[in-house]
C-alpha cells in the first residue's frame, strides 16, 4: 500500500512496496566497507601522511634555500612548535592547520639540516634520511610481527621518559644561547652531548610504536575519517623529530 504520507512520497524509494526482487538484491549486495561508512582506512593514513610529507619537503627545499641566519630558524622552529601544539590539543582535527605546521616544519628542517650539512660536512643530511627510514621500516616490522607493542606500562614509561626529554632539550636551548656547549648546549659537551643524542634517537624510534598502535586502534575501532589527517600529523611529528635527533647525532660524530 502507497503511503499517504506526503514527505514519504515524494521519495520513490518510499512510494512503492518492496518487491520479492529488491529484498533479495538487497541481501546478496555485499556489505559497507569502512570507506562506505566514512570510516578510517590504513588507506586514508597513507595518503594524508604522504601529502603532510609532500608540503613538508616543498618547505624543507624552501628553507634549505633561504634560511641561513639565527633569527629566522628561531622564528620558524617556535611558529612550528605552535602549530604543532595547536594540532596536538585541538578537538577537532583541522586538515588546514596540519598543512600550515608541515609548511612552516619544513621551513625549519631545511634550515637546520642545511646548518648541520655545514657543521657535520657532506653526507650528514643524507645519512639522517636513510636512518631515519631505516628506523621507520624497523618499527613498522617490529610491531606489525607482534615483537613489540604499546602496553600499558609500555607506553606510560615512554611518555614519562619523552617529557623528562623534553625538559632536558628545552633547558640545553637556553643553555646554548648563552654559549653552552660551543652553541649546541649540553649537546656540544662531549660524552655527555652524545649520550643524549642516542637517548633522543631511542626515544623518537619507540614512539612509532605509539603511532602505529593510535593507527592501528583507530582503524578497529571505527574512527572518523578525518581522524586520518591526526594519524598523519601524529606519525610526521616523531618522523621529524627522529630525523633531526639523528641529524645532531651524525653532525657532532662528524665534527669529532
Amino acid at each position: 500500500m502507497q503511503s499517504r504520507n506526503p514527505v514519504f512520497g515524494r521519495d520513490a524509494t518510499f512510494a512503492r512496496e518492496a518487491r520479492v526482487d529488491d529484498l533479495e538484491a538487497i541481501y546478496r549486495a555485499p556489505s559497507a566497507t569502512a570507506t562506505d561508512m566514512g570510516r578510517m582506512t590504513l588507506n586514508d593514513v597513507i595518503v594524508k601522511t604522504g601529502i603532510v610529507f609532500a608540503v613538508l619537503l616543498v618547505g624543507a627545499a624552501i628553507g634549505w634555500q633561504v634560511v641561513s641566519s639565527t633569527g629566522l630558524l628561531m622564528i620558524a622552529m617556535f611558529a612550528g612548535l605552535g602549530l604543532g601544539l595547536a594540532n596536538s590539543f585541538a578537538r577537532v582535527v583541522r586538515p588546514g592547520m596540519v598543512l600550515a605546521y608541515a609548511a612552516v616544519q619544513g621551513v625549519f628542517v631545511g634550515g637546520i639540516s642545511r646548518v648541520y650539512e655545514d657543521f657535520g660536512g657532506p653526507g650528514t643530511v643524507r645519512n639522517a634520511v636513510l636512518g631515519t627510514l631505516v628506523a621507520f621500516a624497523a618499527m613498522l616490522f617490529v610491531y606489525s610481527s607482534g615483537r613489540l607493542r604499546a602496553t600499558p606500562k609500555f607506553t606510560r614509561g615512554l611518555i614519562i621518559a619523552g617529557f623528562a626529554y623534553l625538559g632536558v632539550a628545552l633547558v640545553s636551548l637556553v643553555a646554548a644561547l648563552f654559549g653552552v656547549g660551543g652553541g649546541l648546549g649540553f649537546y656540544g659537551m662531549g660524552g655527555l652531548g652524545i649520550l643524549l643524542c642516542l637517548a633522543g634517537v631511542a626515544m623518537a624510534t619507540l614512539y612509532l610504536i605509539l603511532d602505529f598502535d593510535f593507527i592501528d586502534r583507530g582503524i578497529r575501532n571505527g574512527a572518523p575519517e578525518r581522524e586520518s589527517w591526526r594519524a598523519a600529523f601524529g606519525l610526521t611529528v616523531t618522523l621529524v623529530w627522529l630525523y633531526l635527533e639523528l641529524l645532531r647525532l651524525l653532525a657532532i660524530l662528524n665534527r669529532r
